[in-house]
């Protein structure tokens, strides 16, 4: 049963990341087989599957497709460039902004929404987009792993650990994972203006967006406050966090209906959710809960904790560098949604707290991507809408930005975490 359950799940992951055209019908094939090969039960199955966790990411979604479409996004970053005298300092401050809005909305999101504004300045300063588009995805990227909302990453640590909004910033009394990430995101920052210093062109937006409709801010910001609110409650349902997304989300959803009274406006906003992704990931609870009920993440715990003579310092290490390496090459939701349990197991046979484990797999996994511009999503989506703007960009180039720029921000955040979790 076990070779089954790791040659199906090794089957599995080299579809998802060789053949990512057909990376749904692959992970609902190797799903299925799962379960009438008998390695996740019948009785097991609504077990395995995290159902808070999809709501929470699912419900997001909405809500930042209606946030994009009222035109807010782009008038905060057309009021922020005119705030700034150069250019340099008004491309950092757009990747710092769209950083802000990562660690709330999805990455891809965010550059959907930010990197327009950067080639349109781009062309008004007859210069290449291209350090522009890459400086907006790598600082998203980064900012994902800040809150419990900001990435699916840091979604499904939250629902695997029950961690709160709140828990991100303090957690058991000790710095979380949001001002670690703040820090490391000032150093790596202060690598970008430097790479950028040179460009002192003085640019202006002349027409501001206007902003279409105020209340999917209003949604978005709701929502925020209601996951800080529930953090409170200790006896709350186990779907409160996804029922405060997704309600939300029907919520401006069944609103546009009303106004507008075509059903092709709900269309609209339902096409643009990532229902690929969400699938992928139902799926992936499933193989994942299949190693888990053959024993294989117990297996591969013990063999970390035997190989690194169960040294904290060295098990520590390797999470988070391994995952930065790894993540630049494969997508880093299977990832971190396979190596949870294995954390645990490996905390539990240490008899120590896991957290440290958690939160170092979190930061290499997230930043990991910003190696290269297949790594993350955000960085496929920025090169795409380079290449529309007819600038094709090297993997050299991409990886001149963001390899310094992630290591800085890495090591940044694995010497505050060891120092603070140790």
């Amino acid at each position: 049963m076990k070779l089954l359950a790791i040659g199906l799940f090794v089957m599995m992951l080299t579809g998802l990341l060789f053949i990512p055209k057909y990376r749904l019908p692959i992970a609902i094939a190797s799903a299925i087989v799962f379960v009438l090969s008998g390695i996740v039960p019948y009785t097991r199955l609504i077990h395995v599957i995290d159902f808070n966790v999809l709501m929470m990411i699912g419900g997001t979604m909405g809500l930042v497709v209606l946030f994009i479409d009222s035109k807010m996004p782009a008038r905060l970053a057309d009021l922020l460039v005119n705030k700034t005298a150069r250019l340099s300092i008004a491309i950092v401050a757009l990747a710092t902004f769209a950083g802000i809005i990562s660690a709330f909305v999805d990455n891809v999101a965010t550059v959907l929404m930010v990197a327009p504004v950067a080639i349109e300045i781009a062309k008004k300063a007859e210069i290449s987009p291209v350090k522009m588009v890459i400086a907006i995805a790598i600082s998203s990227n980064l900012q994902g792993a800040a809150t419990l909302v900001g990435d699916t990453t840091s979604i499904l640590l939250g629902g695997y650990a029950n961690m709160t909004f709140l828990d991100f910033f303090i957690y058991q009394g000790r710095i979380g994972l949001f001002f670690v990430v703040q820090i490391g995101a000032i150093v790596a920052t202060t690598y970008l203006y430097l790479v950028l210093r040179n460009l002192r062109q003085k640019i202006h937006v002349s027409k501001i967006q206007e902003v279409d409709d105020l209340i999917p801010t209003f949604l978005l910001l709701t929502m925020i406050i209601l996951l800080i609110a529930a953090s409170f409650i200790t006896q709350r349902p186990a779907l409160t966090n996804g029922m405060i997304c997704v309600g939300l989300f029907l919520v401006g959803l069944i609103r546009q209906l009303l106004i507008h009274k075509k059903f092709s406006v709900v269309q609209k906003v339902w096409i643009q959710l990532d229902f690929v992704t969400l699938g992928v990931l139902v799926c992936l609870f499933i193989a994942v809960g299949g190693l888990v009920e053959a024993g294989i993440i117990d297996d591969i715990s013990q063999w970390i904790v035997l190989v690194t003579r169960s040294n904290r310092f060295l098990i520590f290490t390797t999470l988070v560098f391994g995952s930065v390496i790894l993540s630049a090459f494969i997508d880093n939701i299977p990832y971190v949604a396979t190596l949870l349990p294995v954390v645990t197991s490996m905390a539990t046979l240490l008899q120590t707290d896991p957290t440290l484990f958690y939160f170092g797999l979190l930061v290499g996994a997230t930043l990991g991507g910003n190696l290269t511009p297949i790594g993350a999503s955000a960085n496929i989506a920025a090169m795409g809408m380079l290449r529309k703007a007819g600038y094709e960009v090297k993997t050299t180039t991409f990886m001149k930005m963001g390899v310094p720029f992630t290591m800085l921000a890495v090591m940044t955040g694995y010497l505050l975490l060891y120092f603070i979790w140790y």
